[in-house]
């Protein structure tokens, strides 16, 4: 991590990394980056966790809870461990009023402090982002939108 990154910068990069990863196509680096990083700063003692919420979307029509996790003024939902439900108290429905702080960072930067804090390298953290495209054996390129109009034919002057 750089000497410059504060807890402050990760939360937002935190925040903004978790936002997008929400409507992200292939969401799973973002949320993978986001997990590391969370539990890299719980072990450290730079994240506190404050209880359990019931989700907003439960999994197969079953109710489930996870965990709040505060990061310097923010706060972060993340999947609960067994342990965590014997320890924390569960603090029932999400409060729909209170919003994190919006910070003013892009996904890439936001991407680079956490690979930094993580220390990951950039091809690695690059790698990770692009996976391998699996197409079906009988997947055939579509040509709409490559029709090439032939030349105008010169006219005899």
């Amino acid at each position: 991590m750089k000497e410059n990154t504060t807890l402050n910068d990760i939360a937002k990069a935190l925040f903004v990394v978790n936002r997008h990863a929400k409507t992200a196509p292939d969401p799973s680096y973002l949320y993978q980056l986001k997990k590391q990083t969370v539990a890299k700063l719980l072990e450290q003692n730079k994240a506190k966790k404050i209880g359990l919420h019931f989700s907003e979307h439960p999994k197969l029509s079953r109710q489930h809870s996870t965990m709040l996790v505060q990061v310097a003024e923010y706060y972060f939902h993340i999947p609960a461990a067994k342990e965590d439900f014997k320890t924390l108290p569960h603090l029932g429905e999400l409060d729909k009023t209170f919003r994190n702080p919006k910070p003013n960072l892009s996904l890439s930067q936001a991407k680079r402090i956490l690979a930094s804090y993580l220390n990951l390298s950039p091809q690695e953290a690059k790698k990770k982002q692009q996976p391998p495209v699996s197409r079906s054996a009988y997947y055939t390129p579509s040509s709409l939108g490559q029709f090439t109009w032939p030349d105008k034919k010169k006219r005899r002057s």
